[in-house]
């Protein structure tokens, strides 16, 4: 497979005693060497480790999606390509240890080849992945749905330029000063431009419907489309779910986490180019809530499909007693 994810093949500085800490200017020194690259420990078994852990204190379902497809992809030849992935999140993963993944090789065909992979810790999976892989085929057969009509990322501020904005407010109230501080010092790998930011304060229903700019910081380049597809899992996953809140917003939520994870690649993309990503939820219930994505090129062409499934925990909300 793909010799430009191999970690011999990455520029970066010389091994020294201590590491650098990473330059979030320079891509390389976040996404590929560090949350997409993975340590070989025997045959087709890898080892990752972790860079950003959200508050939640669970792992970032988008970094165990993307080092499970780098694992996968190292089993195939440089002339295929991942056309589809599915996956499910078995466990919660535990930030204070490594991951180990575990690669089958389930079936090479002439055309196709299919990679099972296992996300491990503690002795038992967290998840469970199963990509697919192609050879570059033409067909006259083709269509796709047409690119929303947004304004270009120019005009829009990043999530954190709009965190700023509302942190100038002088009568802003503490509580929420205080949550946009800790959302404001997580340093993550990704740049993201909402295209109609919502009012963080609001708690009136919304459409189960979103739109944002959304690359990966620094620069990758011309690469291995392969890395591209990687880059682009671990983006993919991040602020999807909660697209399915956006109508209830009146209820507390206990707990969410993702069930499923789902991806469909259909055309060349850089990854550290804007790309939009069309997010909408048709539907939820049963403490669950499903929600679709299409990653669109600035040239208008669909690029990827994703879709992915949550659960959902409502507070309870105790009515208060009559005296």
């Amino acid at each position: 497979m793909a010799a430009s994810i191999q970690p011999e093949d990455v520029t970066g500085p010389e091994e020294v005693d201590e590491a650098p800490p990473p330059d979030f200017s320079d891509l390389r020194s976040v996404l590929v060497t560090s949350v997409l690259n993975l340590e070989p420990l025997d045959v087709d078994l890898y080892r990752g480790t972790h860079h950003w852990v959200p508050i939640t204190q669970r792992l970032f379902g988008g970094q165990i999606v993307g080092q499970a497809l780098v694992a996968a992809a190292k089993s195939v030849e440089e002339d295929l390509h991942a056309h589809s992935l599915h996956c499910y999140f078995v466990r919660a993963g535990d930030p204070k240890i490594p991951v180990l993944y575990q690669v089958d090789r389930t079936r090479n065909g002439k055309s196709f080849c299919v990679r099972s992979v296992k996300a491990i810790q503690h002795g038992h999976p967290i998840l469970i992945c199963q990509a697919s892989f192609q050879k570059m085929q033409t067909s006259p057969l083709q269509h796709q749905f047409t690119m929303p009509t947004v304004l270009p990322p120019e005009q829009l501020l990043t999530r954190e330029e709009l965190i700023e904005k509302y942190l100038r407010d002088p009568n802003l109230v503490d509580k929420y000063r205080l949550g946009l501080n800790k959302i404001l010092a997580q340093e993550v790998p990704i740049e993201i431009k909402p295209v109609n930011p919502p009012d963080l304060f609001t708690r009136q229903p919304q459409d189960p419907k979103q739109l944002f700019w959304v690359r990966a910081r620094g620069y990758i380049g011309q690469s291995d489309m392969k890395l591209h597809c990687c880059v682009a899992a671990y983006i993919s996953d991040y602020s999807f779910l909660g697209t399915a809140l956006l109508p209830h917003l009146k209820h507390s939520i206990r707990f969410m986490a993702s069930l499923d994870h789902s991806m469909w690649f259909h055309a060349p993309f850089r990854s550290d180019d804007w790309m939009l990503y069309e997010c909408e939820s048709p539907w939820s219930g049963g403490s669950r809530g499903l929600v679709q994505g299409r990653l669109w090129r600035r040239d208008g062409i669909l690029a990827v499909t994703c879709a992915q499934e949550g659960v959902f925990r409502v507070k309870d909300v105790q009515p208060k007693a009559k005296l």
